[in-house]
């Protein structure tokens, strides 16, 4: 191997890393708040990057039709939560954010399918859409479930997997498709090539990163979810609504989850399913920063990309095998360091 080659490597693996960052992000923004590992991520990915892509090709995309079925059912599911009590000005607005707002976007999906619309508005059109499913999507599988153990969270977490990856392949089929690029520009920096799409990417995971951390550290939402993070229970006592914590840890993981796969569907194909290995290499990052520090996440991803990118030179055939090792020293520090824990009595 010659400097060039590694260069060329370590250009592959940062870009790569740059979308497990945001992804292990995304992870551990949603354990944290809710306690719930989310599997779904994956597909986050992959209804974001193949929304995008059938849109831009003059498609129908059925994850718009999917966000407006789950709306209804969110929407009976506020009306049974409200059954005792209905305040019409609160159901009138279940009604408008479940059902009339995802409607009104259907709408303008099927419009935008039969005209070719621009980049931007499919960019756009896809987050909306992603974003909308992961809202209800807690609404319907997660919220019921707050109070539970961790593990009746991982049941459900594995059960949303399966179901939207089975959707992905009645929606998308079992072909791969690729998107238009965003940016056809290009830099030369020596002997690399810096296209428009990996800088998109670049400035993207850069910028969600810092919006992330002014996000917690300046605004009221922000400092919400972290007290929710710290202690659900005293976030409750002191008024902090937990729900709508967990909703906008939902809608923050769907809106990364979409927009990393935009960002990687012009550079390579996507399938139905591709979209869950590429989040168990961002859960890889959330592990090693134990689910809680976002910085060591980020850092962790880019080792990730960059541990992928030479084993892709080296051992192309057990590039995976090598990328989830990674865990095992991991996990057997932590076990080290973690005090022993007598296991309860019957």
């Amino acid at each position: 191997m010659n400097m060039t080659i590694m260069l060329f490597l370590m250009q592959d693996g940062i870009t790569n890393g740059a979308v497990y960052a945001l992804l292990g992000l995304a992870l551990v923004l949603v354990f944290a708040v809710t306690r719930v590992i989310l599997i779904p991520q994956g597909e986050f990915v992959t209804y974001g990057a193949l929304t995008y892509a059938s849109l831009s090709s003059g498609q129908m995309p059925g994850t718009a039709r999917l966000a407006l079925v789950m709306g209804v059912a969110a929407f009976a599911f506020d009306l049974y939560a409200a059954r005792r009590a209905l305040h019409w000005p609160v159901i009138a607005r279940a009604f408008a954010v479940n059902i009339v707002l995802p409607g009104l976007v259907l709408a303008l999906t099927v419009w935008a399918a039969g005209h070719h619309p621009p980049v931007a508005l499919c960019i756009a059109l896809s987050l909306i859409i992603v974003a909308s499913i992961g809202i209800f999507l807690y609404r319907i599988a997660f919220q019921p479930l707050a109070h539970t153990s961790v593990l009746v969270l991982l049941i459900a977490s594995v059960g949303c997997h399966l179901a939207l990856q089975g959707l992905g392949l009645l929606f998308f089929g079992a072909e791969g498709q690729r998107g238009p690029v965003i940016a056809d520009a290009a830099v030369m920096a020596g002997p690399l090539r810096f296209t428009g799409q990996s800088i998109a990417v670049y400035g993207v995971a850069t910028a969600f990163i810092v919006g992330l951390w002014l996000f917690f550290g300046l605004t009221l939402y922000g400092k919400a979810l972290r007290a929710t993070a710290v202690n659900r229970l005293g976030a409750r006592l002191v008024g902090i609504r937990t729900t709508l914590s967990g909703q906008i840890a939902f809608l923050l993981a769907s809106l990364i989850g979409a927009l990393s796969g935009i960002l990687i569907v012009p550079i390579t194909t996507l399938y139905y399913d591709t979209g869950f290995l590429i989040g168990l290499k961002g859960f890889i990052a959330a592990i090693i920063g134990g689910l809680v520090s976002y910085p060591l996440t980020a850092v962790a991803a880019l080792v990730v990309g960059i541990v992928e990118a030479f084993s892709s030179f080296y051992a192309s055939n057990y590039k995976e095998v090598i990328v989830f090792m990674l865990l095992i020293p991991v996990l057997l520090l932590r076990s080290l360091a973690a005090p022993a824990v007598e296991e309860e009595k019957d």
